[in-house]
């Protein structure tokens, strides 16, 4: 007789495992098939900007039923099958005329499957994050333990497939961090479950313009100052990371953005910090000067100093020194002014 407890601390340990999420997601369809015997398994990520799924793991699915369930027919019957919403997993005898659909008539009763449930995964404030697909060639329906049995384990799949997790221990590295988000790649962004919210990781925000372009140059980390209350930070810099997604992550969410205090400055003002980012940018002194709208002697001055509190001898090094720190704002113009 199966031992039911040893089997959900099997799927228990196989979603909590640090290893990367496909493995992850293989793991507990194996501990998953010894508590809910299934002939056929499908389980994949949810995409927030679109009606589609990538698909993380299977067992003993034909290429051709794979195929089909990574195309949009399938995304459009989960959707009328209302298993895209947070509801207890649904078999076709729950819906009426539900094995006329395309998916079932047209691929799943071919293929040799004639009942199943489906279920969508989500985090404790409802972020979708995946969907569970279990297929049985029986034709009777799912019984009522079954059924509860699964619904006893989705908050354990959802919490083991959520790509959020390798994005959060990665974001703890972060010393001091307050505030984060993802970044979609498609262009818009995602709370990082654990942070606080910031104005300047909101939609529209430059913060999320110049971080986004450091990870499309391929930049792995990089850091930065951002001023508050104004260009002049009358309210103080905050240190802002960029952190690009590691392989384990679906390729839509390319990297996070994360909000921590500014850690030592060296004694920079700010207007020297915005001198540094210019420099940074490979900006001479009169283009400095002109970018600034200020005398070329004062630019001068402002690099001396420079120099001297980064203990530089040449704006290259002090450069260097300034991007390997996050000691600069970056430039906020949309695009370097053409060289005189």
């Amino acid at each position: 007789m199966p031992d039911v407890a040893a089997d959900r601390l099997e799927l228990t340990e196989a979603a909590a495992s640090s290893g990367p999420l496909r493995h992850r997601a293989l793991g507990m369809l194996a501990a998953l098939r010894r508590v809910v015997p299934f002939e056929g398994a499908w389980l994949a990520l949810a995409d927030p900007e679109h009606p589609a799924y990538a698909p993380l793991a299977s067992a003993d699915l034909s290429d051709s039923v794979l195929t089909f369930f990574g195309g949009p027919t399938w995304a459009d019957d989960i959707e009328v099958a209302g298993t895209n919403r947070p509801a207890p997993p649904r078999s076709p005898s729950d819906l009426p005329h539900a094995l006329e659909m395309p998916s079932w008539a047209d691929c799943l009763i071919p293929a040799g499957f004639h009942n199943g449930l489906g279920v969508g995964l989500f985090a404790p404030g409802g972020r979708h994050i995946g969907f569970l697909a279990l297929l049985f060639e029986s034709s009777a329906p799912p019984s009522r333990p079954v059924r509860d049995l699964l619904v006893g384990l989705t908050s354990v799949l959802a919490r083991g497939v959520d790509p959020m997790r390798s994005l959060s221990a990665a974001a703890g590295l972060v010393r001091g961090a307050t505030a984060g988000v993802v970044l979609r790649a498609a262009g818009g962004v995602e709370t990082l479950p654990g942070l606080g919210d910031h104005a300047l990781l909101r939609p529209g925000s430059p913060v999320l313009d110049a971080a986004r372009a450091a990870i499309d140059v391929g930049l792995v980390h990089t850091a930065f100052l951002w001023p508050m209350g104004g260009r002049h930070a009358p309210e103080g810099h905050v240190r802002i990371t960029a952190l690009a997604s590691s392989e384990d992550v679906p390729a839509r969410l390319v990297g996070m953005v994360l909000v921590a205090p500014p850690g030592e400055l060296c004694g920079l003002t700010p207007r020297e910090l915005e001198v540094l980012g210019l420099i940074i940018d490979g900006l001479s002194n009169r283009e400095i000067a002109r970018d600034l709208v200020v005398a070329q002697r004062t630019v001068a001055a402002h690099v001396e100093h420079i120099l001297t509190k980064l203990d530089s001898s040449t704006r290259t090094h002090a450069a260097i020194r300034a991007q390997r720190e996050g000691l600069y704002v970056p430039r906020q113009s949309p695009s370097p002014r053409p060289r005189a």
